[in-house]
């Protein structure tokens, strides 16, 4: 996991092609990968919203209770495996429209690896600011476009016409889940976990 890890930000068109080739020899080889990186915007979601909290007004800094927050970082961590199996299932059904024939978990395993960048970029919960999140947020977007429009015809061993379009059509699915999994995130949250803030006492 962890060289592939290196290579997908220094060599990715290397780490395409390895990662291809251990998916086919062992299937279900991106889980550790997938189950450890989703870790890291959850447990430093924690973190950020029990430790250092968040401004809503000047002067003031609300938190969460650590069981509300293990329930927000939970939900979040099974939002990202959601989501992630979901993307993985459209671009295998997506897949049928061209010459490739991945299985149902490459094609998840490719949508974990291209996903990298959002993991990473998941340690702006350890400061819970906008412009912080906002700004690495769109950097791993970025980023893992570039790496969803180099891996693709490698992974699925497309003609690079071929990957382009395919490419363009998952980018499109992906947002979309992406809008709809974080929409149901939030409504969970606010209407069935009821989230506990802790508000610093008011001083005279």
């Amino acid at each position: 996991m962890t060289a592939h890890f290196v290579k997908l930000f220094t060599h990715p068109n290397f780490a395409w092609t390895e990662i291809r080739e251990e998916e086919e020899h062992h299937p279900r080889h991106y889980l550790g990968h997938l189950l450890l990186l989703s870790l890291i915007p959850a447990v430093c979601l924690f973190i950020g919203t029990t430790l250092v909290g968040w401004g809503l007004a000047e002067n003031e800094t609300v938190k969460l209770s650590q069981a509300s927050a293990l329930q927000l970082s939970g939900l979040l961590y099974l939002t990202i495996l959601a989501g992630v199996v979901i993307m993985g299932l459209f671009i295998r059904w997506m897949s049928r429209t061209f010459d490739a024939r991945p299985t149902a978990n490459q094609c998840i395993g490719f949508v974990a690896y291209t996903a990298t960048p959002f993991f990473v970029a998941g340690v702006t919960g350890l400061y819970p600011e906008r412009w912080l999140a906002v700004t690495l947020l769109g950097l791993a977007s970025i980023y893992s476009t570039f790496l969803l429009y180099t891996g693709l015809p490698t992974f699925m061993r497309v003609r690079k016409e071929e990957g382009l379009l395919f490419s363009t059509c998952t980018w499109g699915v992906g947002l979309l889940v992406l809008v709809t999994m974080l929409v149901l995130m939030i409504l969970i949250w606010f209407n069935v976990l009821t989230p506990e803030y802790m508000r610093p006492p008011v001083t005279s």
